[in-house]
């Protein structure tokens, strides 16, 4: 099964991936991770890394996987034999989904300029945990939307636990979506539960000339929306999508609260695997976990 979009999940996948965040892991998974990360991410590769160790897997680095110049069929036919999972971390999201098409192995998105589906799949799981459950929480997204955003209402279109979102941003980047709500930050009404931030994308400034064009987060918003929890999806800049600092805020959920990246992405994995033994492997090819 693969992970590229959270559109792609039932509502029952992702019950089955967070009932399997606390269910103890029981024996060693057996097979091979094709690892490939564009970009930094540290927080993302620090903890996928931990969990290919943690579930018994092997991975093997393939730097640039898909920025060769292969159709995604060859690529996928001379490399499935040889791994039991892709993990896959790559802007080009087309690329990507090709690549997941093709492929007979289980591919998992660790991000792409249109989502960031494992990360989304963590702050929702701490929310419904650690917050409020989804179906009763009023969840707010602070700024134009990006990859996480994204991933956040591909959540809400699901409509797993009723999940309804509030998105806050000049309306020069309104959208049409369901399930979500664009206002702006003069006319929104709190209280909500959680804020959550990101990094603005490349641009978002342009064109302004007005002080509500673009609206950073304040200590003034924060206490007009009921003084909810902040999530800022790291890293994050102050003085640019957050103009309060989230270490001095006391609705900050902390730095622990990303050490759930663990937990779930071994939980995705787990998942994926699963699914993956539901389908014989091609003669050739290793055994799944």
């Amino acid at each position: 099964m693969n992970l590229i979009q959270l559109t792609d999940l039932q509502p029952a996948d992702i019950h089955r991936i967070w009932s399997l965040v606390n269910m103890p892991a029981g024996a060693a998974l057996q097979g091979t991770v094709a690892w490939s990360f564009e970009g930094n991410g540290i927080r993302t590769r620090t903890t996928f890394i931990e969990a290919f160790r943690q579930l018994g897997l092997v991975f093997t680095e393939l730097p640039n996987l898909l920025k060769t110049g292969e159709r995604a069929c060859d690529l996928a036919g001379y490399l499935d034999p040889f791994y039991d999972l892709y993990v896959v971390r790559e802007s080009n999201h087309a690329r990507l989904a090709e690549f997941a098409a093709a492929s007979r192995r289980p591919v998992i998105n660790a991000m792409s300029a249109q989502g960031h589906p494992c990360e989304v799949l963590t702050d929702a799981y701490y929310i419904d945990t650690q917050i409020k459950p989804l179906a009763q929480a009023r969840v707010c997204l602070w700024g134009p939307s990006t990859n996480v955003f994204r991933s956040w209402h591909a959540l809400a279109q699901a409509q797993v636990l009723g999940l309804g979102l509030v998105q806050v941003c000049h309306r020069r980047f309104h959208e049409a979506l369901p399930q979500v709500e664009f206002v702006d930050a003069a006319t929104l009404q709190g209280p909500v539960d959680v804020v959550i931030t990101d990094s603005w994308p490349a641009g978002a400034e342009a064109g302004a000339g007005t002080p509500t064009d673009m609206t950073p987060l304040t200590e003034e918003h924060l206490a007009a929306l009921g003084h909810p929890a902040l999530l800022p999806t790291p890293p994050f800049t102050l003085g640019r999508e957050l103009a309060v600092d989230p270490v001095e805020y006391p609705g900050f959920v902390g730095y622990a609260q990303k050490e759930l990246l663990l937990p779930v992405q071994a939980a995705i994995i787990r998942w994926a695997l699963g699914a993956a033994t539901d389908t014989p492997h091609a003669e050739g090819g290793q055994a799944g976990g």
